[in-house]
């Protein structure tokens, strides 16, 4: 037992350090390219592991128990000669605009990263070779080391910057090395800790994070006289501030405001999205927020100031504070502010409470907008959302926002007194399409909401950058029409579209080629053409619901030549809109069959005792089914929670971790509990699933109403049984086979890895197209079919027993040395 415990303990600490790596990357990824590419580092993880099996499997003396000491120290050891490699190789999408080359980076960021997860793959494969008998305890330290990594390194992150953490994590497999390994492999971890040491105190730039230089930051400081102030981390966001020339943040300014902006601090996240605080101190130098396209709505509801009425307004993310500074010039009286960077918060309030005016220092709330709006009882008479930062940047097409979902737009109107205003503003970005999803998003849920006669709900401005959509819950009256013609005529911007508007009242002031979006409102508000205009339209402008909350995925798929042709026949469009996955998917793909049909060419022996080519199918299958299946669960499980937990990271942590500590709690009890060692815990988790996918609707309205903390053990606590049960499929089949053909274990965990590398890929591309909740049910059938696969496995095993005696003794092994 002290050895079975000695073993489970390398296993525990291996796995920790592994998740940890992969979580940090997917922060690194985040801050030199994009969000967009945490899949990415799921699947390139998931590939080694893979690939550590059909390793395994070719060369049976990795199998080697007295090696697992070693594959430690080349996990710690690969975690920084990976990280320090890729960060010297320079790669970015936004270089395939020009050079399709690029393109096999890919493929050489995939075999750098996996090297760590590589190793970390052979020390579980050839434990689990070696004592498959015990695999329920070896496969729950994984599972368990795996949660808890995910704790650690979103512990290390709110302490130290990310190359910190790097350092830290390497050396845990590193010091596993030295404590569990033979003389020979302690020896070398130490020299190796030294020399690795000694490399980071004279070459510390070497794992300085390098951010791509095509991000709006490094521009930014790029201009001469510009200052990077000071950086700022938590586990979960990185902010700069810095000033700069390019600072001029003053979304759709009208061409008749001839003064200076007052001053202005820039502040970047993540490096991309840039915006700005605003010097509050001076009240004159503020007038030029009168001349924003974003003041509108504050226009309309002045006359409320006059006759001395209440007013209250909510602002949903102000980020740096300026449409609050616009509804403060107004005087308007109670103003509610909601921003979903906490971050960014304590920034302001600590470091620029003077400067902003106390901007945040009251009646400031963080968290996502709408959650917050669903436990809130208030009416506002505006509700204004700002989607433009210092400069206009596409959004990559596979992120979720739940921010501009039907049903999001929904609980807006709700919370609107009888004449509130849903005030959008958004940087123009052309050809039409944000513009467009944004009114339709808005027709929907009006509809949906009972209100009549859309047409007379709906106005909108446009001045040479942005645009200003207002959404009114009562008709706008001629007394609205009147201001609003106003407002545009003396700022000279545009009218897009009023009540009654006519065609000559458009594209006046700033002149387009065409007139594309007055007369793109026009037929979209007019239901005879509405339907006809959506289905001829060049890009997928459809309203999207919380079930498919990819805003920003405008492609259509038979529009593809057109969409080229008119993006300038290049395609960083389709990079920008997140298409770079497809490309990603292929190399996967191709990697990940490579491995997996690598064993039937080498050793064909070892396998060619169990039955037919039809039941060796069985047999690969199951633990294909049981890879995809769990993927399949944790992708929709981490998106779906997003929205009660108001922060991506916060819903991957607890998902994550949930449902890793859960499933390795599963697998540690089917060792000791043989009732749970039954097929027909497929089935079950089958059932569960589909039950899961009605009830996570539920669970996500419930948990958002209480505290982060209450939060995050209601999310233990509903997705421990799912993950309890997940956890013991893999060591259920582990366990038959190892009783009958064990050599064959490394090429299930192999099979088990690679479509493991395939699954959140398709999950994130089915929910794309069908939704998340297509994607549990695919979880249940993949759950069902695993079943049916074991059932025909274990009978094509006994059978193939009873054919060779000796083949059907229990092995009873036990670890000894490391």
């Amino acid at each position: 037992m002290v050895s079975h415990l000695r073993l489970a303990a390398v296993i525990f600490i291996c796995s920790l350090s592994a998740l940890a790596y992969e979580i940090a990357l997917t922060r690194i990824f985040s801050i030199t390219l994009s969000y967009h590419f945490a899949f990415f580092i799921v699947s390139t993880a998931m590939l080694g592991i893979g690939m550590s099996g059909t390793m395994l499997f070719a060369f049976p003396k990795l199998n080697d128990k007295t090696k697992i000491g070693a594959y430690s120290f080349f996990l710690g050891a690969g975690i920084l000669f990976s990280y320090i490699t890729m960060n010297r190789i320079p790669f970015d999408p936004v270089t395939l605009f020009w050079s399709k080359a690029a393109i096999l980076n890919i493929g050489i960021y995939c075999v750098i990263l996996s090297i760590p997860f590589f190793f970390a793959g052979l020390i579980i494969g050839s434990s689990l070779s070696a004592f498959p008998a015990i695999s329920g305890i070896l496969y729950g330290a994984d599972l368990l080391g795996a949660g808890s990594g995910a704790l650690l390194i979103l512990s290390l992150m709110g302490i130290y910057d990310l190359d910190i953490c790097i350092i830290i994590i390497s050396l845990v497999p590193l010091t596993a090395a030295v404590f569990f390994s033979q003389w020979k492999v302690k020896i070398i971890s130490l020299i190796f800790i030294l020399l690795a040491g000694m490399f980071i105190y004279l070459y510390p730039e070497s794992l300085k994070i390098r951010m791509s230089p095509y991000k709006e930051l490094p521009r930014a400081l790029h201009y001469p006289g510009a200052e990077l102030l000071r950086t700022y981390i938590s586990p979960y966001t990185r902010i700069d501030t810095f000033r700069s020339p390019a600072t001029r943040f003053a979304p759709g300014l009208s061409l008749r405001y001839l003064n200076p902006l007052p001053d202005q601090v820039g502040f970047s996240i993540d490096g991309g999205e840039t915006n700005a605080i605003t010097a509050a101190g001076d009240k004159a130098s503020l007038l030029f927020l009168r001349y924003l396209p974003s003041a509108l709505p504050y226009e309309l509801k002045s006359n409320l100031i006059v006759h001395g009425k209440s007013t209250n307004i909510l602002i949903l993310d102000p980020k740096g504070g300026l449409q609050a500074l616009v509804a403060e010039y107004y005087a308007m009286g109670s103003i509610q502010k909601i921003e979903s960077n906490p971050l960014l918060i304590d920034i302001v309030k600590r470091d620029f409470n003077s400067f902003s005016g106390g901007v945040y220092a009251f009646n400031t709330i963080e968290g996502i907008g709408r959650s917050w709006l669903k436990k809130s009882k208030q009416q506002f008479n505006i509700i204004d959302i700002s989607m433009t930062g210092t400069s206009p940047s596409g959004s990559f097409g596979i992120l979720e926002d739940y921010r501009f979902t039907t049903d999001a737009f929904k609980e807006y109107i709700s919370h609107l007194e009888e004449d509130g205003l849903l005030s959008i503003h958004l940087f123009i970005l052309p050809p039409p399409r944000t513009e467009l999803r944004l009114l339709l998003t808005g027709i929907a849920a009006m509809e949906e909401a009972g209100i009549r006669n859309i047409e007379q709900h709906i106005a909108a401005i446009r001045s040479i950058e942005t645009l200003c959509i207002l959404l009114k819950k009562s008709p706008f009256d001629s007394a609205d029409i009147r201001k609003i013609r106003q407002f545009a005529e003396e700022r000279r911007f545009d009218l897009v579209y009023y009540p009654g508007i006519t065609g000559n009242e458009s594209n006046r002031f700033i002149r387009m080629p065409s007139n594309e979006y007055s007369d793109a409102f026009r037929q979209l508000l007019n239901k005879d053409s509405r339907a006809g205009f959506i289905r001829s339209y060049l890009f997928d402008i459809e309203p999207v619901d919380d079930e498919s909350p990819f805003f920003h995925s405008y492609l259509k798929m038979g529009s593809i030549r057109e969409i080229h042709a008119v993006m300038g026949k290049k395609w960083q469009y389709f990079v920008e809109e997140g298409y770079i996955l497809p490309i990603v998917f292929v190399q996967i793909v191709t990697a990940s069959i490579f491995l997996i049909l690598l064993p039937l060419f080498i050793r064909r022996k070892s396998y060619n005792g169990i039955g037919s080519t039809t039941n060796r199918f069985f047999f690969l299958s199951y633990f294909a089914f049981i890879g995809i299946g769990f993927m399949f669960i944790e992708v929709p499980l981490i998106q779906k929670m997003i929205l009660p937990f108001g922060n991506p990271s916060y819903a991957f942590a607890a998902v994550l971790t949930s449902i890793l500590i859960s499933s390795g709690a599963g697998s540690v009890a089917s060792h000791s509990m043989r009732q749970l060692r039954t097929p027909f815990v497929l089935c079950i988790i089958s059932f569960v699933i589909i039950i899961l996918s009605f009830m996570v609707p539920v669970i996500s309205a419930f948990i958002s109403l209480q505290s982060l903390s209450l939060r995050v053990f209601m999310t233990f606590l509903f997705f421990f049984p799912t993950g309890f049960l997940m956890g013991i499929p893999f060591p259920l089949g582990l366990t038959v086979l190892g009783d009958h053909l064990k050599t064959l274990i490394p090429w299930a965990w192999a099979i088990n890895g690679c479509f493991s590398v395939l699954a959140p890929i398709l999950a994130m591309m089915t929910a794309m197209i069908a939704g998340y909740t297509v994607v549990l049910w695919l979880a249940a059938l993949c759950y069902l079919l695993a079943f049916l696969s074991f059932i025909s496995c274990s009978r094509s095993l006994l059978s193939s027993a009873r054919m060779q005696p000796g083949s059907a003794v229990r092995h009873q092994d036990h670890p000894s040395s490391l």
